[in-house]
């Protein structure tokens, strides 16, 4: 609950996650993202794998997880990882839905802001767990990718990168778009939002206080569910 709560008190995140969903609505599909997703996107990745104040960064998490016995074994602190995340976005999602139609105009930004930064974390820690460095460019695409869930296998062919071969391990710039932020911020930032305007036109049909907290509760779970998929699948055991 701790990113909910400081996210909750931060104007400036949620203004841009706010104005990020109006940009998003308003440009057509594949146009370049500007300004307040630019800033949202930015927002997740640096919050989501750096950590910020209180809240844990991704490696944090992945050292955590990987205390008593999972120290020898990586994939069980994978599913540590996930389960702790997989906790705080229902939280966060049935939160945001208790209320109804009431709060969920104004709570809805919050939310889209603290599961993707949730979620990054999710992925980063699972990456560090599997061998990979966050400091390495590629990699920190490859997570912001993995937030698209089925379809990051498809962005990351479009920005030239096919399935990760070590990315820990081997210099990696020469094969990187030459703004490669920019690239995924193209590629992810504008359908990221889009998916939570569809999730909360089907809340506003729904938003019964306390029945709208259970069904973003469940949204949440199962989004989260495809993105941990997608990190699995794409940050391989390094070795």
């Amino acid at each position: 609950m701790g990113i909910f709560g400081m996210l909750r008190r931060d104007d400036a995140a949620r203004t841009t996650a706010r104005q990020a969903m109006k940009e998003a609505r308003t440009e057509k599909i594949g146009a370049e993202p500007t300004g307040a997703v630019q800033r949202m996107i930015d927002t997740v990745r640096d919050i989501g794998l750096d950590g910020k104040l209180t809240y844990s960064s991704a490696a944090q998490v992945a050292r955590k997880a990987q205390r008593g016995r999972a120290r020898k074994h990586p994939e069980r602190a994978v599913r540590r990882i996930i389960r702790s995340h997989r906790r705080g976005v229902m939280a966060a999602g049935l939160l945001t839905g208790l209320g109804g139609v009431v709060t969920l105009p104004v709570l809805l930004p919050t939310n889209v802001m603290e599961f993707y930064i949730q979620s990054t974390r999710m992925v980063g820690a699972i990456a560090v767990v599997r061998g990979y460095d966050l400091d390495d460019q590629e990699v920190r695409v490859r997570v912001l990718a993995a937030l698209l869930g089925e379809e990051s296998g498809d962005v990351l062919s479009s920005l030239g990168l096919g399935p990760v071969a070590g990315a820990a391990v081997r210099g990696v710039a020469g094969r990187l778009p030459d703004s490669p932020h920019s690239a995924i911020v193209q590629a992810v930032g504008g359908r990221l939002i889009r998916r939570f305007g569809l999730r909360s036109a089907r809340l506003f049909g729904k938003a019964i206080p306390g029945l709208g907290g259970v069904l973003g509760a469940l949204s949440d779970r199962r989004q989260l569910r495809r993105i941990a998929e997608a990190a699995t699948t794409g940050f391989p055991p390094v070795g």
